[in-house]
């Protein structure tokens, strides 16, 4: 026999073993079975091992070999392999979690498919996972990216005028579409013209989401072609082109910029081949303020919109079934004092202040100021919209176990969100209200429903607050403070914030979108 013929025993049952482990014939349950090896355990309810031979002249024989150490030794080493093979499973199961490349398939406990056992046999070491997870293509980047968001987004370019043009002072220059890079983004105006604002917010993620050094994750990224996006988003500020250009004296002198940067709109959307492509149904426009969009609104019905609610809406321009109701920003304080204010120090047990006197829904709001106005713990009076008055609402909502949110002009108002924003806990009166992401957030775990025809019976309402106990209280008021970063809107964005959810929001709608398209699409291959 020549030298290449000597082989070690112990490297042949590592040779051998090594086949064994390819071929998925390790650690498999059979008590009553024997194996292809010969080897029979019946009755015992263990697992059925292959016994290694010990040289080369005894792979065709192999027998079993009870009680002697290569025997042993044979065991361990399959024992070890199986272990080893299990702790590589579960490393990475953690890992490669987002892996869409061959992964082990785990079946019987031990078997796996060889592809995968072929890549990752060669990385047992957890020092080497950096690299197998850059060779398997699994590795999670940093930062915001195509392939780690959910939504992939084409937006418009349209000019200045639609968007941040109405924030600065010194219009762009001749051909800037956009800011510059982050730092030239101009902030949003302050106030109430705040509360409308999810325009601004859900654009500057957008536009920054593809730029080199996004740190903050994302969950919308936007692509450069049309055709392989999900949604089309039209960066149009719509509610702060009402609030800026829509005046009583513009309109008297025949003069309404908001319109008239609507009708471009609607012209520039016409000539579109994404437009033309799916008739709007894939794009995404945000009309959150009531009065928003209010003469192309029904023009471009088939879009899907952002709204606040869909009070001033016929059903078949918006509805819960394709639009998306995002939060309004909240224009009180935010609330500093973590965990401070509890229930004893709480000394107010309902608050509201705000407008009483509304037009159509919120007539609700006068016939509660009557019932409750004088009631001991009650704080209901009107106010108004300046500072002075919001610091005050501020200080009475963050001192006050629960804050009425009333229906007003529609059937939301930016209350609600006042009330989180202050850890208070809204007692919602209004039969038609949308809520923002109701479809993932459970809102009678940190919020009180009434019926508008209950809360107007004499005691109803105080009754049923006054017999929350303070148990039940600080249950709601716990779970209030976990859910509230989902309705704060912020740039840098922060996971799950109010940026986060609407986006994902819209996800969840695009499978109606795809449905939408594909039936319209069935006879256009004979055109």
């Amino acid at each position: 026999m020549n030298s290449s013929q000597r082989i070690n025993p112990i490297y042949e049952q590592l040779h051998w073993g090594d086949k064994v482990v390819k071929r998925g014939l390790l650690c498999k349950e059979s008590p009553n079975q024997e194996n292809s090896g010969g080897v029979s355990q019946k009755g015992s309810g263990s697992p059925t091992f292959l016994s290694l031979p010990l040289n080369s002249h005894d792979v065709q024989k192999a027998r079993p070999c009870r009680g002697s150490d290569e025997c042993r030794t044979s065991r361990r080493y399959i024992l070890a392999v199986c272990l080893l093979l299990s702790i590589t499973a579960f490393a990475g199961s953690l890992m490669f979690a987002k892996s869409v490349s061959p992964t082990l398939l785990l079946n019987d406990g031990c078997t796996t498919s060889y592809n995968s056992f072929s890549k990752l046999q060669r990385r047992f070491s957890l020092q080497d996972s950096q690299t197998a997870s850059a060779e398997l293509g699994t590795g999670f980047p940093e930062g915001c990216s195509e392939k780690a968001t959910t939504l992939r987004v084409f937006m418009y370019d349209l000019p200045s005028e639609f968007h941040y043009g109405m924030l600065v002072q010194q219009p762009y220059s001749q051909g800037q579409i956009w800011p510059r890079n982050v730092s030239d983004i101009p902030p949003y105006l302050g106030g109430l013209y705040k509360q409308h604002s999810v325009e601004y917010w859900l654009t500057s993620d957008l536009l920054t989401s593809n730029m080199a050094d996004r740190q903050s994750v994302c969950t919308a990224f936007r692509v450069d072609n049309w055709r392989s996006a999900d949604v089309i988003f039209v960066p149009f500020f719509a509610s702060l082109s009402y609030n800026k250009f829509t005046r009583a004296e513009q309109r008297a002198l025949g003069e309404d910029k908001n319109q008239e940067l609507q009708e471009k709109l609607m012209q520039f959307l016409e000539k579109q081949p994404a437009w033309q492509a799916s008739g709007g149904v894939d794009h995404v426009i945000v009309i959150h303020h009531p009065n928003s969009g209010y003469f192309m609104r029904d023009h471009l019905r088939k879009a899907m919109f952002v709204v606040a609610d869909f009070g001033r809406y016929a059903s078949d321009v918006a509805n819960i079934g394709k639009d998306i109701v995002a939060p309004y920003k909240h224009v009180v304080n935010d609330f500093e004092a973590e965990a401070t204010i509890s229930y004893e120090k709480r000394k107010t047990l309902l608050f509201f202040q705000g407008a009483i006197m509304r037009k159509e829904g919120g007539i609700i709001r006068l016939q509660l100021y009557k019932l409750l106005n004088g009631e001991p713990d009650v704080h209901f009076e009107g106010g108004n919209t300046t500072n002075s008055a919001i610091r005050s609402a501020s200080e009475g909502m963050q001192n006050s176990k629960f804050c009425l949110n009333l229906a007003g002009d529609t059937p939301s108002s930016n209350r609600l969100f006042d009330a989180i924003a202050s850890h208070c806990v809204p007692v919602i009166i209004s039969d038609d209200i949308e809520v923002p992401f109701e479809d993932t957030l459970n809102y009678s775990t940190f919020s009180i429903f009434i019926k508008s025809s209950d809360a107007l019976k004499s005691n109803f309402i105080i009754d049923l607050l006054r017999g929350v106990s303070r148990e039940k209280w600080t249950k709601m008021w716990a779970t209030l403070k976990q859910v509230e970063h989902h309705f704060k809107y912020q740039y840098p964005t922060q996971p799950d914030d109010a940026v986060h959810m609407t986006w994902k929001a819209i996800a969840r709608k695009i499978h109606k979108v795809r449905l939408h398209l594909n039936k319209e699409r069935r006879y256009q291959w004979r055109t």
